[in-house]
């Protein structure tokens, strides 16, 4: 396990430095992860076996088909726009200017285009999200539109919003074009259900997706029953994560990080832990997952990997379960990241993959090249491939090979 500390350890020196304006952030030490570690220990206890994708998911009753389709790396996030109305404290993103739709790199001034990318992709989940999408409701039941007349007719569809513009007459458009669901961020709204209300009985899933919010964890226990009454069939709560965008404001309040790949708060993972066990004790007839930054930073990235290179990587390619091209020869072992950007923003020589009217450029980087200097080294990567293990090896190389194919599990111990 040497290297896999070595590995945490370089994590923590990289979450201390990246914010030097903040010498007072209080971050995670030995002392308080024992305590911490319970809490959370009995609260996973409660929930039980109610975990999935490799336990870093926990949930009460049911997780949304969209939360189902993001974990397999089946969804494609349409960026409709980069602007939002709201001026929630904890929003990890600038949210300030109106953009060309986006999703993962490329731009999709059309809607045509767009439909025609997940139809190549063949993803099954697509989700509009911004900025406030509703800010621009034309171009949500544009692309929303154009997906449901050119791609498969059983994709499943969802759209993020705050409500704040919402009216019965958008979701009713909406509906007509067959929208899934909605998913209401309520911690922009004071925690209001009024718009949720006016989407009940028109649009056929209705979910609530809020950070858990460590001081709100009394109001949400509280306003369950009342969710449930309004029609929401989920509530998604993600991990508050530390930003340059929100740590003016997460640094004013007596939060713990976590330093993991990207800077998390401890307290609201337990927040969202507490939630699902009250539910769970209550019985309270909703669906509740806790969206773990570990979910995400493994599931999401590897899913999409795995969706691209299996599109479009040659067929003689091996990919690995995290989505990377393996290149496994006698001397050594490489592992590659499929890329793609609008043409022109893949520097190099890139492959070109061309879809209609418009240019996707592609380009495969290494990543990971590790020199097989011996045969007990050669025979230590072929045992691992020919039967794939999720403990984590000893020594700096095997390791490198294991984060290439594995997928940790779990939430990682404080």
């Amino acid at each position: 396990m040497d290297a896999y500390y070595s590995y945490l350890n370089g994590l923590v020196n990289k979450n201390k430095t990246m914010f030097p304006g903040y010498p007072g952030l209080k971050w995670i030490n030995p002392y308080s992860a024992s305590e911490f570690q319970e809490i959370r220990d009995r609260y996973m206890a409660t929930i039980g076996n109610s975990v999935s994708f490799n336990g870093t998911k926990p949930y009460h009753k049911q997780l949304s088909k969209g939360c189902q389709l993001c974990g397999e790396g089946l969804w494609s996030c349409l960026f409709i726009t980069g602007k939002c109305n709201a001026k929630c404290f904890y929003c990890p993103t600038q949210q300030t200017i109106d953009e060309v739709p986006s999703s993962q790199g490329l731009t999709f001034p059309t809607a045509a285009s767009y439909a025609e990318y997940v139809s190549h992709f063949k993803f099954k989940g697509v989700s509009f999200s911004g900025g406030e999408p509703l800010l621009f409701p034309d171009r949500v039941l544009d692309y929303l539109g154009q997906v449901r007349k050119n791609c498969s007719p059983d994709i499943y569809t969802w759209m993020y919003t705050n409500g704040i513009l919402a009216t019965e007459e958008l979701f009713r458009k909406l509906a007509a074009l067959d929208l899934n669901e909605v998913r209401f961020d309520i911690g922009a709204t004071a925690y209001s259900l009024d718009k949720i209300k006016l989407a009940k009985g028109i649009i056929q899933n209705i979910t609530i997706e809020i950070p858990a919010v460590p001081e709100e964890k009394e109001l949400l226990k509280a306003l369950l029953p009342d969710m449930v009454k309004a029609g929401v069939t989920n509530l998604n709560l993600h991990q508050l994560r530390l930003t340059e965008f929100n740590i003016p404001n997460l640094s004013k309040r007596n939060y713990t990080y976590i330093p993991a790949e990207k800077p998390i708060v401890l307290e609201s993972e337990l927040a969202a832990l507490e939630i699902i066990e009250y539910a769970k004790k209550h019985q309270i007839d909703i669906g509740i997952n806790y969206c773990s930054f570990f979910f995400k930073n493994r599931f999401q990235a590897a899913g999409f990997r795995r969706q691209i290179a299996n599109s479009l990587a040659p067929s003689e390619n091996v990919i690995s379960p995290k989505g990377f091209i393996r290149k496994y020869e006698a001397n050594e072992i490489r592992y590659y990241a499929m890329r793609i950007a609008d043409e022109g923003k893949i520097l190099g020589d890139p492959q070109v993959l061309e879809l209609s009217n418009k240019k996707y450029g592609y380009c495969t980087d290494l990543i990971h090249l590790l020199p097989i200097s011996n045969e007990t080294e050669h025979q230590h990567i072929s045992d691992f491939l020919a039967t794939p293990s999720e403990i984590i090896p000893d020594g700096n190389d095997m390791f490198g090979v294991w984060m290439h194919e594995t997928i940790e599990s779990g939430l990682r111990a404080y």
